[in-house]
Parts: C-alpha cells; sequence; structure tokens
C-alpha cells in the first residue's frame, strides 16, 4: 500500500468509527433522552435504564477510538477542530459527565425530587451532545474560519456564537431526532407494556421526520450553502499539502460527487427509504426490522455527509486555500502503515466483545422484573 492508499483508507476508517458510535451509542443517548418522556412513573423509567444500562459505557469506546484515530491519523484535522469547536465540545464533555453521575445517584436516596433531577440530568446529558454533534457537521459544511501563518501555525477567527446559524441548527434538530427515533426502536426490542407502545408511536412519527428534516438540509444544501472544489494541487512528491493547493468555492459544489458518479444518489435516496421503513415497521410492530432500518438510515446520513465533502475534511470559509482534505496534515506514512495493522486486530475485538455483550444481555425486560431485583439493579 502506497502513502494515498492509506490515507484513503483511514479516511474509510474513521468513518466507519463514528458510523459505530452513531448507530451504537446513538440508541442508549437516544433511551435516556426520551426518560422523561415514555416513562411516567419510577418504575417505567427503571426499565428504560436497565435496558441501556449494560451497554451504554461499552458503546461510547467507538466516540473515544474515534477521537483518538483522528488525533492520530490527522494530526491537524484534530488540532484544527479542538480550536475551532473548543466550547462546543467542552460543553459536550460537561454533559456526558451527567450520564454516569444519573446512572449510579439517581437511586441513591428514596426521594422522588431527588430521582427527577438526576433524571433530566440523564436526558441532557444524552440530547445535548446529539445536537452539538449535529452542529458541528453543519458548521463543516460550511466551512469554518481558520487559517495558517506564515509558520503554519493555525489561527481560528471565529466565534461560538457564529456556530450557532440557521444550516448549523437544522443539523442539529436532525441530528436529535436520530438519536430519539433510534432509541425509540431499541426500546421496541427491549420492553414490554406501555413502555413499547409508546415506543412504536414516537418512532412511527419520528422516523417520518427524519426523512423530511433529511430532504430538507439537502435542498438547503444544494441551493443556500456554498460547497468547496480543489481546483488545482502543487506537486510535493507525495508530502503533505496543507497550502499548496487553490481551492474554489461555488454553489452547488458539494454534490459534484454526485453528477461524477451517478450511482452515488442511491446513499442519500437509500437513508431516506429507510426513515420511512422504520416508520411503517414501527407501525406495523416489526420492531426489530425498525431498530435495523433506523441504524441504517443514520449510517447513511453520515455516508452522505462524507461523499458530498470529499475530499475536504475540515474547509476552511477564511482562507479556502487553506482547507484541509484527506490528502492534507496526514500523519506519517510509518504511522498509517502501523495503524492499519493495529485497526485490523482491535475494530475485530471491539465488533466481538460489543456483539458478545448484546448475546448475553439479549431479552425483553418488564416492571415486574425491575421490582424483583430491586436491589441488583439501577
Amino acid at each position: 500500500m502506497d502513502y494515498e492508499a492509506l490515507r484513503f483508507i483511514w479516511w474509510l476508517l474513521i468513518g466507519v468509527l463514528l458510523i459505530g458510535f452513531v448507530v451504537t451509542d446513538g440508541f442508549d443517548m437516544g433511551v435516556a433522552a426520551l426518560l422523561k418522556v415514555i416513562g411516567k412513573n419510577n418504575d417505567e423509567r427503571r426499565v428504560m435504564i436497565n435496558s441501556i444500562a449494560p451497554h451504554w459505557d461499552g458503546n461510547q469506546v467507538w466516540l473515544v477510538t474515534a477521537g483518538g484515530a483522528l488525533f492520530a491519523a490527522w494530526p491537524t484535522v484534530y488540532a484544527a477542530s479542538f480550536s475551532g469547536f473548543y466550547i462546543a465540545m467542552m460543553l459536550t464533555l460537561f454533559a456526558l459527565f451527567l450520564r454516569p453521575l444519573a446512572f449510579e445517584y439517581r437511586s441513591k436516596i428514596d426521594n422522588e425530587q431527588w430521582r427527577s433531577r438526576w433524571d433530566w440530568a440523564l436526558t441532557a446529558g444524552s440530547a445535548v451532545p446529539a445536537l452539538i454533534f449535529g452542529v458541528a457537521f453543519g458548521n463543516l459544511l460550511q466551512g469554518v474560519p481558520f487559517h495558517f501563518d506564515d509558520l503554519l501555525r493555525l489561527k481560528y477567527t471565529g466565534s461560538f456564537w457564529a456556530l450557532l446559524n440557521p444550516f448549523a441548527l437544522l443539523a442539529g434538530v436532525l441530528s436529535l431526532l436520530m438519536i430519539v427515533n433510534h432509541g425509540a426502536t431499541y426500546l421496541q426490542l427491549k420492553t414490554e407494556g406501555q413502555i413499547k407502545a409508546r415506543a412504536e408511536a414516537i418512532s412511527s412519527l419520528m422516523a417520518l421526520a427524519c426523512a423530511v428534516v433529511f430532504v430538507m438540509a439537502g435542498i438547503w444544501l444544494w441551493l443556500g450553502v456554498d460547497g468547496y472544489i480543489v481546483t488545482s494541487v502543487i506537486d510535493t512528491n507525495g508530502g503533505n499539502r496543507t497550502i499548496e493547493k487553490t481551492v474554489e468555492v461555488a454553489s452547488g459544489a458539494w454534490f459534484i460527487n454526485y453528477g461524477k458518479v451517478p450511482l452515488l444518489w442511491a446513499v442519500p435516496a437509500l437513508g431516506v427509504i429507510c426513515f420511512v421503513l422504520c416508520a411503517l415497521f414501527s407501525k406495523a410492530r416489526a420492531h426489530a426490522m425498525a431498530f435495523v432500518s433506523s441504524g441504517l438510515a443514520m449510517a447513511m446520513v453520515l455516508v452522505t455527509t462524507g461523499i458530498s465533502m470529499f475530499p475536504f475534511v475540515m474547509p476552511s470559509s477564511s482562507m479556502p486555500n487553506h482547507s484541509l482534505t484527506m490528502w492534507d496534515a496526514t500523519a506519517s506514512e510509518s504511522t498509517l502503515f502501523i495503524m492499519f495493522w493495529v485497526a485490523c486486530v482491535f475494530v475485530p475485538l471491539i465488533l466481538g466483545y460489543t456483539a458478545w455483550g448484546y448475546f448475553v444481555m439479549r431479552g425483553r425486560l418488564n416492571e415486574q422484573h425491575i421490582r424483583d431485583n430491586t436491589h441488583s439493579l439501577y
């Protein structure tokens, strides 16, 4: 494998890790975000919490792995993203901190107000990160205001409030709707009675809302958001080309790849179809198919974003020539090569123990099970 092939492979692998995070951690964040909506009493909320309790912390391995891979494979992209989205990322981390605290402390005191406050903390700790992740992708599609000085030091010139623009907020709403819908489909698989019935009703609506918002975001991206095109690159003998290229900003540029390969239109189309199927499966009480459709739809949304931006990873709105692409700012060839073989070993291990955990903890939960195991469950 040559250097260019390794760069492309790591672009694919980081995408796979992000999809793994969204599909796995997405359902437990969705369940927690629905805690005060579907759970009408403490027993019902405990059923919901215990449906995700064996898996939620293991699911976050995907996020940690994706962050570590980004740092090792694209160090400049990692630096630029933490500079540009620093406050947003800190808000995300502080929100995520609430999750383990809420899991552990909500039942320590037999007091309704105490439990309610921790339930709200668990809800916020799940909904806020989902919203911020979507806002971050919305800003990536519009370009991030950064550039490099003469010594190649990165300078970020934006502000936190500028990140909260209309298109980015729409992307954030889509992200939140997707995880809520995914959580509802998971509850259909893992619970019984009224919780399952409410999850079916919510998913049949939320999945359709996801389809509508996804289409709206695509139309907005086509008509109202300028994209980026690499028009020329200076030959650097296989080295990084962080600023040795010419980038143009043009309306509709994010759809150029679809024009070159029309078959790629199947990806966003499949995303919309899977959302619609998820709604239909939820209404028909085909719970496993609803969950699979939801996961596929979320994956297609991420793949659509990757295809649209390819080869860009972080475009610069202030100095487009300094935009970062998958060919830019990567680690050395030897680093990417070693990481590739490490990934070949550990990604299957992660998949293996994750699948084993779900197999061992299979089956549905109900309120009677919670009451019979008061001291051994959350």
